[in-house]
């Protein structure tokens, strides 16, 4: 794993950086705030430095008591599906436009989001969390997951979270169905039924946006998986991605390269803006009713950016809505500027469960029984190929 690590390590050396923001009248699109390169860099890179940013890390607590110390080498993905939760957390709790202060003095509710992700088995989203829930998608600790399969982690981990009664939904084969997403807004959960999860004992406070009508509104993460192509990236679908990043609810894409994860944030021009989760850091130790160093958890240095045609075409679209009234305009920005726009969908979006379907069922919270013998033997396993998806027709 050390072996690959520094491998993937200096494969990024030779990344492109936006050290120099392009000189460019193109606008810069950040997770649906436009900026302006030549007058507003500072507001552009505060919104970048605010983002959380999650990364590789060693000497945490093994995973399952037996398992591996470290992520390096295979969690990049897993990484990648904290940063777009989180994200989805900060808008539900702080809003989109929340910025984080190095010198400290965040709010209460920041400090309990960045818990729910540090390295420990006992918090929800921790990549100990992530991992053992991964072997019920059928994924050894260990192994390389695609998109699609850490948003299908993601979806299972959320229903543990009381605090933030956060629904996710995973779109299935290109398809957005309005009439399942209003089944993932049931009764409120109860609190106290998983005593080890860090987020179920901060019960209460929960997001409220549509009190007149649809109070049992939760905020909704939408999760898209797609194939954007065979072996590279269909051109026809490129201007489509762009307009996913312009939408106000955009929560980022989960993609990169193959076996190289990253989260998109943004587009200039030709080029995606993304946050890069290999690099390896120590894990923070937070004690008990204190706070945590976040230093480390902003990435300070300037966003990296790659060619929108080198990547790889399976991805993962995220999408927040903290009201109802946010999916409603998602869906009609959907529909005027993808569906009416484009002579290839990237995706569908219906209004009724398709009858050749299989009944839509709302997630339930599963058993979650982890022994050693799922962590994985060798590294053979750790880069083989992305699940599958459905192919766009292209």
């Amino acid at each position: 794993v050390e072996i690959l690590a520094k491998y993937e390590n200096q494969i990024n050396v030779f990344s492109e950086f936006l050290e120099d923001l392009p000189d460019t009248d193109e606008p810069v699109w950040v997770l649906g705030e436009c900026y302006n390169a030549k007058t507003e860099k500072t507001e552009l890179l505060s919104d970048v430095h605010s983002r959380l940013w999650f990364t590789y890390r060693k000497k945490f607590s093994p995973i399952g008591g037996t398992g591996p110390s470290s992520d390096a080498g295979w969690g990049c993905m897993l990484r990648c599906g904290q940063m777009i939760l989180a994200q989805a957390l900060v808008c539900s709790q702080l809003g989109r436009a929340w910025r984080w202060r190095a010198e400290g003095g965040q709010p209460e509710e920041y400090h309990r989001i960045l818990h729910c992700f540090l390295d420990r088995k006992d918090s929800c989203y921790s990549i100990q969390q992530m991992a053992q829930m991964g072997v019920g998608e059928g994924k050894s600790v260990g192994e390389w997951y695609g998109p699609n399969t850490v948003a299908q982690v993601l979806k299972k981990l959320a229903l543990f979270d009381d605090w933030n009664s956060l629904a996710v939904y995973v779109s299935m084969d290109n398809t957005v169905v309005i009439e399942d997403i209003t089944q993932v807004h049931p009764e409120p959960f109860t609190s106290g039924e998983t005593p080890e999860q860090a987020c179920s004992h901060t019960g209460g406070n929960r997001a409220t946006t549509c009190p007149q009508s649809h109070s049992d509104w939760r905020p909704l993460l939408l999760v898209i998986p797609l194939r954007m192509g065979i072996n590279h990236i269909n051109p026809v679908y490129i201007q489509a991605l762009k307009e996913c990043f312009k939408m106000p609810q955009s929560c980022g894409v989960l993609g990169g390269k193959p076996n190289l994860a990253y989260y998109f944030i943004g587009f200039v021009g030709e080029e995606l803006i993304y946050l890069d989760p290999h690099t390896t850091q120590s894990a923070v130790e937070a004690e008990a009713g204190s706070g945590v160093d976040d230093q480390s958890y902003h990435c300070l240095r300037s966003p990296r950016r790659m060619k929108i045609t080198n990547l790889d075409p399976s991805v993962a679209l995220g999408f927040f809505c903290k009201s109802e009234d946010d999916f409603d305009s998602w869906c009609n920005l959907v529909q005027q500027e993808i569906q009416m726009k484009r002579n290839l969908r990237m995706f569908e979006l219906v209004d009724n469960h398709p009858p050749h379907w299989p009944p839509f069922v709302p997630p339930t919270k599963p058993e979650v029984q982890t022994t050693g013998a799922e962590f994985i033997e060798s590294t053979d396993k750790l880069f083989e190929s992305e699940e599958e998806f459905e192919i766009l027709n292209v």
